[in-house]
């Protein structure tokens, strides 16, 4: 696919017509990021609209090597360019997949509340196809309440870990937990499609080491509902523990 048509698509997907200010909000946002150590993760605030980085954090050299001088410059189709080409169809169609269920699924007064996962490899600095997970948060939404500034959050993986393109939405609930509304994986299946998005929190706060307890109050259901969804998670992965399961997810946390 020619880079003029992800743009085509891209825009077409994030088509808007106002004009956010976010001046006061990047400048508190680059305040935080003098105090952060370095990781295996970066972030930027995305500019859907214009295709540019409003903000690059200062480990995005150190994750990948690159130049952010050069990538604010050339912003977003520069990003482009650097996605596997395998994976730019399987990209893009994970990203119609989350906006159209945001517009159908998602209240406009809740999205603030929203956060969008996916998954795709980048070409670094040695010129080796590293996996980056994308975490996004929406800042700014248009008059017709989508999301067009974000503040997306990147971890880089090793390039040695196979990973499928996945994509998933979740909402903040009364707790401050996320749940997941959405998941689809755009490549080959890993997680059995019968594993439900209730299902999907529960093994995702397994992950995290919490008990049967403290996921029912995450997410408002009894203990016993809980229990209930950790033997048929073991049933449906054809695991004998919960140990195995976390251990295995712990290792591919991308799957959730």
């Amino acid at each position: 696919m020619r880079y003029t048509e992800i743009k085509d698509l891209y825009k077409f997907i994030f088509k808007s017509y106002d004009k956010p200010f976010l001046k006061e909000h990047i400048a508190k946002i680059i305040e935080l990021d003098d105090y952060l150590p370095y990781s295996s993760t970066f972030f930027c605030v995305t500019n859907t609209q214009d295709l540019t980085f409003e903000y690059i954090s200062k480990n995005f050299t150190a994750c990948l090597g690159l130049d952010a001088g050069e990538l604010k410059a050339l912003g977003m189709r520069y990003f482009w360019s650097r996605i596997h080409p395998e994976d730019i169809d399987a990209w893009l169609s994970a990203l119609n997949s989350l906006m159209e269920f945001t517009l159908a699924e998602i209240p406009e007064d809740k999205r603030k509340d929203a956060n969008y996962t996916w998954n795709f490899r980048l070409k670094n600095s040695d010129d080796v196809y590293v996996n980056i997970i994308q975490n996004t948060t929406p800042l700014v939404f248009d008059s017709d309440g989508k999301p067009i500034i974000g503040l997306a959050h990147y971890t880089v993986l090793d390039a040695n870990v196979k990973m499928e393109i996945t994509a998933s939405a979740k909402l903040l609930n009364s707790h401050n937990e996320y749940e997941t509304l959405f998941f689809n994986n755009f490549s080959q299946k890993l997680l059995n499609d019968s594993i439900s998005n209730r299902e999907r929190d529960v093994i995702r706060l397994l992950v995290l080491n919490q008990s049967s307890k403290q996921i029912s109050k995450k997410l408002n259901i009894s203990s016993h509902t809980v229990d209930t969804h950790r033997r048929n998670i073991l049933k449906k992965l054809n695991i004998s523990s919960t140990g195995e399961l976390i251990g295995m997810l712990k290792m591919n946390q991308h799957w959730l």
